[in-house]
């Protein structure tokens, strides 16, 4: 096929020239915390990972979270009416409403890290296609749901942690990931929000569809994601991008990010070196995609269905610990 100049264009030019690590920045973080010179620092593991990671990604050493955010997008998928979930759609719609009522686990966790949170209601009333049988998305809607993914990145946050919220989004995660790293449904299916067999078989069989109906147009990352993702997987992508732009780290959240990650890395190499992995869910799929990509999880407290965000935001406390270790080493180096 030919890849049409628009409406991806934008975004390729946009891939194709992200800002590099600075590396200088990096560096004075990583002596901070090594001690002063014939003494040994602390023995801290990844949290001096975490704080080199801060700095190579905001320029900023020794680092600091000013503000962070949690944003989950939610999605609704025409592939759902094949019966991959035990969950109705509207289970999505009410999931918003628990996090805008202040009562999902993610409000919790984002109170005691003083975390921001932000959930995108992206057209619940209106499921994306059916993937086995049509595009999720026109190339317009993907591009404008990437733009508007973008929006996470307002207000001057330094940290972002993505996670979404959709039912029948692990299957769809499923297909981005059998289109970007290769083999079929039964190679990335799990169990999602409590599947069967029959309905893991289900989910399977609809992957495998997908894969055929849309065949050699899944080479091509932003039409895998057009094609096999949805709303929330473009949001996500186009904030993954904004917060390379914008010098923003992000902590990736669930299984649908992964899979939007695994799209932008086929499309450019070193499109998310400034995301980490948050933590692991139960689905097999997940942690053989970070292997495969290279992320090792921050956190491994297997948080599936139910727990979105949580892992990013435990994360992010973390991550907000590790700049302030840093920040107390570079001042007492001083004295």
């Amino acid at each position: 096929m030919t890849v049409s100049a628009l409406p991806f264009d934008d975004f390729r030019k946009l891939i194709s020239g992200l800002p590099e690590a600075d590396r200088f920045a990096e560096a004075q973080t990583r002596s901070f915390l090594a001690g002063k010179p014939g003494q040994n620092g602390p023995q801290l593991g990844r949290v001096v990972e975490m704080a080199e990671w801060l700095s190579a990604w905001t320029g900023r050493a020794p680092p600091s979270v000013n503000k962070a955010q949690v944003a989950l997008f939610a999605g609704n998928h025409g592939v759902a009416r094949h019966g991959i979930s035990p969950r109705p759609v509207s289970a999505t719609a009410d999931a918003v409403e628990f996090c805008a009522a202040g009562g999902a686990a993610v409000n919790q966790v984002c109170v005691a890290h003083d975390l921001g949170l932000r959930v995108f209601d992206l057209a619940l009333n209106i499921p994306t296609g059916d993937i086995t049988q049509e595009a999720a998305l026109d190339e317009r809607g993907c591009a404008a749901t990437m733009a508007f993914g973008m929006e996470a990145v307002a207000g001057g946050i330094d940290l972002l942690c993505l996670g979404d919220l959709g039912v029948g989004n692990s299957t769809v995660a499923a297909a981005l990931l059998a289109a970007m790293l290769g083999g079929t449904g039964a190679d990335w299916v799990g169990p999602g929000s409590g599947a069967d067999a029959a309905m893991m078989a289900r989910k399977a069989e609809a992957v495998d569809a997908a894969l055929a109906f849309h065949g050699g147009n899944l080479k091509y990352p932003f039409e895998a994601l057009r094609r096999v993702g949805g709303r929330e997987f473009a949001a996500i992508a186009g904030a993954i991008l904004a917060a390379r732009v914008q010098k923003v780290p992000v902590l990736l959240d669930g299984f649908a990010a992964l899979a939007v990650a695994a799209a932008l890395r086929a499309a450019e190499p070193t499109a998310i070196d400034h995301c980490r992995l948050a933590g692991l869910s139960p689905e097999p799929g997940h942690a053989k995609a970070a292997g495969m990509l290279g992320l090792k999880p921050l956190l491994d407290f297997t948080i599936g269905t139910g727990g979105e965000g949580v892992a990013a935001a435990l994360a992010a406390g973390v991550v907000k610990a590790a700049a302030l270790m840093a920040s107390g080493a570079a001042a007492a180096a001083k004295n």
